[in-house]
């Protein structure tokens, strides 16, 4: 089965129809559940088979070595990888002592559905042994978006044809094998038994273990507790021992009757509590669990994702398997940030241990902008973990020689994780990535108290970084030399115009927070003059400008290198990182992901209009998109240039980047700043949204394969404005909130409770469609034909809308 036809089509959900053991793992991948502090794959409840086990808690990590060849100065020592932690998904079935395993026997019919209003992910199988008994098995699972620490799971087994024996071991599983790493460097690396056993208990139907990370240190305990109904006489035990506990349940069933559990699992860690404490903590969890019921926690799901959905939805008119893509990612998002709680948002979420579960400037840059606007408070909560790193940052600022504070550029506990120097030493602009959103929520929100005690200190030690980083040269200019920007396929280029005009908009928006709260700022050491300092840098920042071709070079020189030889790449070469050295592609023209057209998305009032087309044209035949985080950058910028059928085009790449596993990886994890960047292409791509100043702008144009999209936004002051776009209107309106100003396109538009106002949108202007390098143009958008709601094959808990 390809990724094209593996799912349904349809608005509110996502339905596997059959089960594709081949691809197994990118399934586990895509059905994945998680709050942002427990993530667990979609692994099938059986244990087996599996394509990539993955139980994950946020933080949690084993330290490993990093090797070199040869050492040098500043690197560090050892990595951070994230670990599968003890296994609570697990309930094995037994059919008169025949394991329920999908690989023997006869699978008659399974099916799984995620439906994005409740957040439950359910299960329909039906099977018949080797030995000729035919059972029905149902399962719902989920992990809560209000209990941080719980997960459930409601398991129902019933004989079809006769009368069975039925056998159901719940298990708790720590130190599971995994399979072997792909060699893919973008991949993780596999750690064999990092648990430590420290205590195992049983008491009726509960059990818990408690392990410690071998080496990082972390104290990890995973409990679980049990509801059993069933039609007829059963029995029941548990045992435990140190990577393992069992609850069973024994019975025998006649046709019509029917076993059911409900699991209740509970997590918790620590670097500093005591066992006890621990323990205890994910006891109480346990017991809010059992409180609260299964009914009761299915509630719960259902209210948070109403409201959630109710103030942030994505409507898509005209492609319905667009509208399911942005709604998949939507939900994936709330999922990566909901409750991650001073914690960070990793690359890939809690869906899978690519990249070692790293957090990169992914998160401030395609997630935070996201978030922002829909779930404030996990903004909130992740610009005050990496607020919580700044010791660590200021440590390694003061290793490179630098003032203030260099965050890493990856990394899980807040320490440079990356052994590949060009980006862990010289990738800079990451301060200035978090810096900027810190700026975006304290703008959106109004949050004056947070700006004061936590965004105003990362401004200021980030605008003391770049301060000392760059310097004035004989010109007078602000240069900042020697550094790495966003297109991996350059390193260590003077002047990346990315990286100077997000150092520009760090250097001013710490002045003028400092100027805000003057006392705080003293207290951090800041005086009217280094204020001044930092206007000035920013005032007389230097942005390279190729005067010949009229557009701005990426960095110094990057327009004099010679091109890449696209006409000679082959298809099988791509992506370029894996079958090319860096020395070759770092002294080319060639792109990997978008850099300076980021730069004119997310500066766009430092150009012109007529040099962001004359940028974007030159860089489109450039760029490769060797990085998931490129298309959703192309289609905004696409679109406010006026190419609105190419920006169609890569919206529907980054929105289907892992519903189609259009990288190959999916396996590892879902893309979460492509999942994000899809809604960043519909929000400001097509509904031209800009917010470099406290007016929200937008600029809204449709392309001719959508009729309407309709977006919400949460905004300071309780306001959610809700914007409708059309082919012919724009329309605003206030769902809550009493007044608010924006700008359509150059007029100040006022809205207020109960009188929506409505704008006209001009008619594009035909453009020539632009051209890319050879075989990495996107896909030209069209009608799907896969199978949608209405078939005879219905989804699990079909509902009309």
């Amino acid at each position: 089965m390809t990724a094209h036809d593996a799912y349904t089509i349809e608005p509110w959900g996502l339905t596997e129809q059959s089960l594709d053991l081949d691809v197994l793992a990118r399934a586990e991948s895509v059905f994945a559940l998680s709050n942002g502090h427990v993530g667990m794959r979609a692994n099938l409840d059986e244990g087996e088979p599996h394509g990539l086990p993955g139980t994950y808690l946020n933080g949690v990590f084993e330290l490993r070595p990093l090797p070199y060849a040869e050492t040098a100065y500043g690197q560090p020592e050892s990595g951070q990888s994230v670990i599968n932690v003890t296994n609570g998904k697990i309930l094995r079935l037994l059919v008169d002592d025949e394991p329920f395993d999908l690989r023997y026997g006869d699978l008659k019919e399974h099916q799984r559905r995620l439906d994005f209003r409740d957040g439950l992910l359910k299960r329909r199988a039906v099977w018949t042994s080797p030995a000729g008994r035919t059972v029905r098995v149902t399962s719902t699972r989920l992990v809560s978006l209000t209990q941080r620490a719980v997960a459930a799971i409601s398991y129902e087994v019933e004989p079809m044809d006769g009368p069975a024996r039925i056998v159901v071991q719940s298990e708790l599983v720590a130190n599971e094998q995994l399979p072997s790493a792909n060699g893919d460097p973008r991949a993780a690396a596999v750690l064999e038994a990092p648990l430590v056993a420290e205590q195992h208990s049983h008491q009726g139907a509960k059990a818990v273990l408690v392990h410690q990370t071998r080496f990082s240190g972390l104290r990890v305990a995973a409990t679980m507790d049990h509801v059993v109904e069933c039609d007829g006489p059963h029995q029941a035990e548990t045992e435990t021992e140190e990577d393992h506990a069992r609850y069973s349940v024994t019975t025998v069933l006649k046709p019509g009757q029917k076993l059911r559990i409900v699991k209740f699992i509970a997590y918790g860690w620590s670097a500093a509590r005591s066992l006890p404490a621990v323990r205890d903590q994910v006891a109480a969890a346990l017991t809010a669990a059992r409180y609260t019921g299964w009914d009761g926690l299915v509630a719960e799901q259902k209210a948070y994702l109403q409201d959630f959905w109710e103030r942030s939805d994505i409507e898509v008119d005209g492609d319905m398997e667009l509208q399911q893509a942005v709604r998949f990612a939507l939900f994936h998002v709330l999922q990566a940030g909901a409750r991650t709680e001073e914690r960070a948002i990793p690359a890939k979420g809690l869906t899978g241990p690519g990249y070692d579960g790293h957090c990169f400037w992914d998160t401030e840059t395609f997630v935070l902008p996201v978030l922002t606007y829909c779930l404030p408070n996990a903004v909130a909560q992740a610009l005050r973990w990496r607020h919580s790193t700044l010791p660590l940052a200021r440590e390694r600022a003061v290793q490179l020689g630098l003032a203030g504070a260099v965050f890493p550029w990856r990394t899980i506990r807040g320490e440079e994780c990356s052994g590949y120097w060009p980006a862990g030493t010289a990738a800079f602009h990451i301060g200035a990535d978090i810096a900027r959103a810190v700026e975006r929520y304290v703008r959106a929100t109004g949050d004056a108290d947070f700006e004061r005690d936590y965004g105003m200190e990362i401004l200021v030690e980030t605008a003391r970084m770049w301060r000392s980083l760059g310097h004035h040269d004989a010109e007078g200019r602000f240069r900042i030399d020697g550094v790495t920007g966003p297109d991996e396929y350059s390193s260590i280029a003077d002047n990346n115009v990315y990286t100077n005009l997000m150092a520009q908009a760090n250097l001013r928006a710490a002045a003028d927070a400092a100027t805000r709260h003057l006392h705080q700022a003293a207290a951090l050491g800041v005086d009217t003059e280094e204020m001044a300092q930092w206007r000035d840098a920013a005032a007389s920042m230097y942005v390279p400008y190729d005067e010949k071709l009229g557009v701005h070079p990426q960095a110094d020189g990057f327009t004099n290198h010679e091109m890449w030889d696209f006409d000679n790449t082959p298809a099988a070469k791509y992506p370029l990182l894996l079958h090319y050295p860096y020395y070759d592609l770092y002294r080319k023209q060639v792109v990997k992901q978008a850099d300076l057209v980021l730069a004119m998305q997310v500066r766009g009032d430092a150009f012109t209009a007529e040099e962001k087309a004359r940028n974007f044209a030159y860089y489109e035949r450039l760029t490769v998109r060797d990085s998931s985080l490129s298309a959703c950058t192309q289609a905004v910028m696409a679109a406010e240039v006026g190419h609105l059928d190419l920006a169609y085009d890569y919206l529907a790449e980054a929105a289907l980047m892992d519903l189609h596993d259009l990288g190959g990886n999916t396996r590892d994890g879902l893309h979460m700043a492509s999942l994000a960047g899809a809604c960043i292409a519909l929000v400001a791509g097509f509904g031209g949204l800009r917010d470099h100043d406290d007016h929200l702008v937008f600029r809204p144009r449709l392309p001719s394969g959508l009729t309407r999209v309709a977006f919400s936004m949460r905004l300071r002051g309780g306001i959610v404005l809700h914007t409708e776009i059309t082919r012919a209107e724009a329309t605003y309106s206030l769902r809550e909130g009493d007044m608010l100003k924006l700008m359509h396109d150059e007029e100040e538009v006022v809205i207020t409770k109960g009188r929506p106002a409505s704008r006209p949108i001009p008619r594009p202007v035909p453009l020539e469609r632009l051209s890319q390098p050879p075989g990495r143009e996107p896909a030209r958008r069209h009608a799907q034909s896969g199978p949608t709601i209405g078939s005879d094959d219905t989804p699990l808990d079909q509902t009309s809308d």
